[in-house]
Parts: structure tokens; sequence; C-alpha cells
């Protein structure tokens, strides 16, 4: 006797669920809770569009945390509140893949309204699947920006109170009146004839972002049971008789997005690849094999141009071909305060911004120094704005300049140069970026004619520090050290 199956588990979902050691035909949810059913009909819509090996699941904080063990697709975790902005990244290094945001009210409405917010109007080509049972579920039932009035929660028991709490928060409305979405719609999971509309919705949602349409969102009204004491039943009963009153079902934005087409005023990479040489034009080809990977730090006081630095290695990567970052960071004094900057200069794409471990480290002073030199990998460079090391001072495990860039600055005319003192003397130890690229990018970049001439000589000045100083019979110290 033949069978026709009807129902059964998709395949977007893995064979055993192994969160925990029983149970592992189920998930974790509570009996009646609407995670299971929303998991249920974004895995059909999934699979309906032969995109499991395609889609990358972005899941934070909250009782949506654990939808890495039930999705047999991509999974990333992000932290509360922030997978909008990790869909966001996701999407941008895999436009090809479907990138999915999973998230609850807490989470959406509360500590990421801001990453929502910027992500739709962006019009960020992710799906947003919007949990909102209107109470914070896996913490214990605290008081949610969606919460209605009158609710009680653990941390309002009198029932919110607009004067004290504000108002519920209407996620799709809000979001509808940005100009980028392509299509947000309300659902509720209060009964079969509404899961069926749900079903369409996140099912259009994802064609959508197939389609390159923009930034999708559905918001999914969901029972929690167990936070809201009641039992299954009737926690469906109170999604169809509270819920939906106060966040009225229905598309809100369902169009093209049309973003004006606004002419970049700045030059094309080719363009900027051109140098003029006595009034003729000269094409530079992509140097790619002119140029070394190299992570560097650069390290300060504000106004030491430690974060200008790094921008001028950047710019000269992009010149040249590479792929690169700069990622500053600094105190809130203007002058004086801490500052420094990382910078990679790659053939590959860049994973990370950040630079635990530098190779080179451009140390202006001696709190850089001191903070920043243990961290330099072993067989790295750091060149050190001073005529020696602090007495008490050993990096052993790197190769140690010091280069008074300060110094030299002053007799050139102007402290404000000793940053591209220390550049000439980078491009000139390392060999990183040809050196011919760097006084275009500081003419661009730093637009004063007045100090071009300065500048250039400060540029030959680091270079010949390294030349003479260092490359011409250098004096090898028993630490390892080089001056």
């Amino acid at each position: 006797m033949e069978f026709e199956i009807l129902h059964a588990r998709s395949t977007s979902f893995y064979k055993t669920f192994d969160r925990k050691s029983e149970l592992q035909h189920q998930t974790h949810y509570c009996p009646g809770c609407g995670h299971g059913i929303a998991h249920k009909l974004i895995a059909e819509a999934i699979e309906e569009l032969g995109a499991k090996d395609d889609t990358i699941l972005v899941s934070p904080v909250g009782c949506s945390v654990f939808a890495y063990y039930y999705f047999d697709a991509g999974n990333v975790q992000a932290a509360h509140g922030r997978a909008a902005a990790v869909a966001t990244g996701v999407k941008r290094a895999h436009p090809d893949k479907l990138v999915i945001s999973y998230q609850g009210d807490g989470d959406l409405a509360a500590i990421g309204t801001a990453e929502i917010v910027h992500a739709a109007n962006r019009g960020e080509n992710i799906t947003v699947f919007f949990v909102n049972n209107a109470i914070y579920g896996m913490t214990g039932g605290q008081l949610a920006p969606t919460t209605l009035v009158g609710q009680s929660s653990t941390t309002s028991p009198w029932g919110r109170r607009p004067l004290n709490d504000g108002y519920p928060l209407h996620v799709s409305e809000l979001l509808a009146s940005l100009e980028a979405p392509v299509y947000i719609e309300r659902v509720a999971l209060s009964d079969n004839k509404n899961i069926m509309r749900a079903r369409k919705a996140v099912r259009k949602a994802l064609e959508l972002q197939k389609q390159k349409a923009g930034f999708t969102l559905v918001e999914i009204l969901s029972p929690c049971p167990t936070i809201w004491k009641k039992d299954p039943v009737e926690a469906r009963r109170w999604v169809a008789e509270k819920m939906i009153p106060a966040f009225p079902l229905g598309v809100f934005r369902d169009r093209k997005a049309e973003a004006p087409v606004i002419p970049i005023p700045h030059k094309t990479v080719a363009e900027a690849l051109e140098l003029d040489s006595a009034n003729a034009v000269k094409q530079v080809p992509a140097g790619r094999h002119r140029a070394r990977d190299l992570k560097i730090n650069a390290a300060g006081f504000g106004g030491q141009g430690t974060l200008l630095l790094g921008i001028l290695l950047a710019e000269m990567g992009m010149r040249e071909g590479l792929e690169v970052s700069w990622l500053p960071s600094y105190g809130p004094e203007m002058r004086s305060g801490s500052a420094h900057c990382y910078v990679c200069l790659s053939h590959d794409r860049i994973g990370s911004p950040l630079v635990p471990e530098p190779d080179v480290l451009i140390a202006m002073n001696e709190i850089s120094l001191r903070k920043f030199g243990p961290q330099v990998v072993p067989g790295g460079t750091i060149l050190y704005n001073r005529e020696s090391l602090p007495p008490d001072f050993a990096a052993p495990q790197a190769r140690v300049i010091c280069i008074p860039a300060s110094e030299i600055a002053d007799r050139l005319g102007s402290a404000k140069v000793a940053n591209v003192i220390m550049l000439g003397a980078l491009l000139e130890e390392t060999e990183c970026l040809p050196i011919e690229q760097a006084l275009p990018v500081i003419q661009s970049i730093v637009k004063k004619g007045s100090l071009m001439e300065l500048n250039e000589r400060a540029l030959a000045a680091g270079r010949e520090f390294i030349e003479h100083n260092i490359r011409v019979g250098a004096v090898s110290q028993p630490d390892g050290f080089a001056y």
C-alpha cells in the first residue's frame, strides 16, 4: 500500500536537534510558542526557493538565540540587538546569499532600534522576521517596547501606563515611513487562516530579497503562553482579541525602491591613478605586484597626526588596487588625548579592521610604545619617535627603530610634519607601497599648498634616516634592537 506524504519536516531543518540530549526530534520552545511555527514557515519558504545552501541566518539574544540548532543553513550569532547590523555586513560580504535577520521585540525594538531603523533606511537587501509577543520572553517577562497599554509585566506589575512607560512601539508603521524599504507586512499566528497569510508574507519577503529588491520585513504577532501565564489556546485567543486590535494586520509597504541616482563627484580609481608630470598625463597601472600585505598600528597623542598618517596609507593602498581598511580610535579630547588607528593593506578581502597583532607599530610617544609594543608580532617592526628607547622597555620579539621625527620636523620648520617623516621611514623600511604614490596622495588629502614643499622634505627626511642610519652600517645591539 502506497502513502503520499502531505506534511513532513522541511529539509531546511536538521534531521535531529542536538541542543538537548533527549527529545531531539522537537524544538526547545514552550508548548504553544509562536517561534516553532515561525521557524516552520521560514524553513518551508527557504526549501521552496531552493535556497537552503545559500541562506545565512542571523540570530541575536532572546528566545530565538538557538535557531542555529534547527536551521540546516549558514548561521551567525549576533550580540543583543545587533542582528540587523550583522546581517548588513554578511549581505555586503556575500551579496549572492539569502540573508535573514530573525529577532524578537525586546531585541529589535529596544536595544536594536538604531540598527533596524538605519538598515531599513539604507534599504539593505536583507529580510527581517520580527517576532512580536509584547513581552521579554527569555529573561522573565519584563516590559517590552511593544507591551500593550494596561498589560502587566514583571517591571510593570500595575500594567503599562503611557505617562510612565510610553506607548507601545509600532515598528512596521515606523519603518514604513522611511523611503527605502520595499516590503513591510504585519501578520499573526492567531489561527490557521492567519498562519497561512503569514506563510505567504514570509515567502514574498524572501523572494523579493532574492530578486535584489531591497529591505523587507515581516512582523509576526506571536503567542507566548508561558510568560503570559496562559494555556496555548488562551494565548492564541489573546493574540486575536488583544494584540491584533493594538497592532493592526496588513501590508504597510509594497513598492519598488527608486533611489535617486546622484553622480559621484570624486575621481574614479582609474583617474586617481593618473599622475600629472610636466603637463603630461602618465597612466600608472594598478601596482598590486609592487605592494605587500601589512597590518599597521599608528599611535600617539591627539594632534600628532596619527589618524592622518593612517588615512594616507589607506589611500595609497587603494590607489595601488589593494583591499584596505582604516579604523580610528580616540578619546574626547581635541588635543593631547590618546589616539591610534589600525590600517590593513591586503591583496585579499579583509575579514576585520581590528589589528590585535600588528606587523608594524608607529609609536609617536612613550605611552603608545608601552601600550602597543608587546602586541607586535614576532619579527615585526616598531618605529619609535625618539632618539632612544626607555631604559626599562623591552620588546625582544620585534625590531625597534628609534627615529627622532619630532626633532627632525622642528629642524625642518614645523612640528606638524613629524607624521610625514614617519610615513617616509615606514615606506623606506618596509617597502609596503611605492614611494612615488606618497606625495600625490598627501597633496590630494592635505590640500594645503603652503605645506607641500615642507611635506616633500619631511617625506625625504624619513627615507634618508632609514637609508643612512639603519641600512648603511646599522648597529645591531645584543638585545635585538637596531638604532
